[in-house]
């Protein structure tokens, strides 16, 4: 009797359950295959990080379209996907259009930055970096908070493949105070006389082009041994730590709520007497 593919494989599943007892050995072995042996990434599961090229990763997301979400986290898939990393079959079967809902922060809502999105969707998914990914987030999201951003030097600007014509349609750079899309644009528009939301095409696509480079610099630091912890840019503010001495997770000052995130607090808090 000949049996399909498909129940050849249930079949060696079963046996393997069976055989491991309550290690589960056949459970674990294929989770994250599915019927027809294709990987299938499932949640818990971690892929292999190598170093990347950062300025081309950057070309590629200003490159791509999609919204910034979608530049940032096909980029950096896409070259890990090209890449030497044992998991490189693995991140080119993610569909990386799933990531096109962040644009503009959340479908035009203004809320989290794509760039941000997609820098914990992509981490969030890639194997223990030397114990550095979360270290490597936090630097992510301060680095977009604090820096004058878009990269603008020349030499940035001709890597990516853009113009010294179209930094005029950039005009100033500017810094976010925020991870929120809503504050980036309007500091943005703010310094810049007013430009409007939808002028920002060439100002956003450099934007991502500069967080696809960092993203990628800091994990290739922390694949290199380099303690991305004692970075600055991962560590809240002076200003949002003397927050959280009150406002803690674990412990409060009195009635003071308890607070989650290393934000600068005072981008919307002006203090208790205002």
């Amino acid at each position: 009797m000949s049996i399909t593919r498909r129940q050849a494989l249930t079949q060696i599943i079963g046996i393997s359950s069976v055989a491991a007892g309550a290690t589960l050995v056949g459970t674990s072995a294929f989770a994250a295959t599915d019927a027809d042996g294709n990987f299938r990434l499932e949640l818990g599961d971690k892929l292999k990080y190598v170093p990347l090229d950062a300025m081309a990763t950057a070309k590629l997301a200003y490159e791509t379209g999609g919204g910034c979400m979608h530049q940032v986290f096909h980029a950096i898939i896409t070259k890990l996907a090209e890449s030497s990393s044992a998991d490189a079959a693995n991140f080119a079967s993610i569909p990386t259009a799933l990531a096109g809902y962040g644009w503009a922060g959340i479908v035009g809502q203004g809320t989290i930055c794509g760039n941000l999105n997609a820098a914990g969707m992509l981490i969030n998914i890639l194997d223990d970096i030397n114990d550095q990914n979360s270290a490597v987030i936090s630097a992510s999201f301060r680095y977009y908070e604090r820096e004058d951003l878009p990269l603008s030097s020349d030499e940035f600007v001709a890597g990516i493949g853009s113009t010294a014509e179209k930094s005029l349609l950039v005009g100033l750079t500017s810094i976010a105070n925020s991870p929120l899309c809503h504050s980036s644009i309007s500091n943005w528009s703010a310094i810049n006389g007013g430009k409007p939301f939808v002028e920002k095409g060439e100002r956003c696509k450099r934007l991502s082009a500069s967080m696809a480079y960092y993203i990628v610099d800091l994990l290739n630091r922390a694949y290199a041994g380099e303690d991305i912890g004692v970075l600055p840019e991962s560590m809240a503010s002076e200003a949002t730590a003397s927050c959280q001495s009150c406002h803690g997770t674990s412990d409060t000052m009195g009635s003071a709520a308890s607070v989650k995130g290393d934000l600068e607090c005072e981008t919307c808090h002006t203090g208790h007497f205002n």
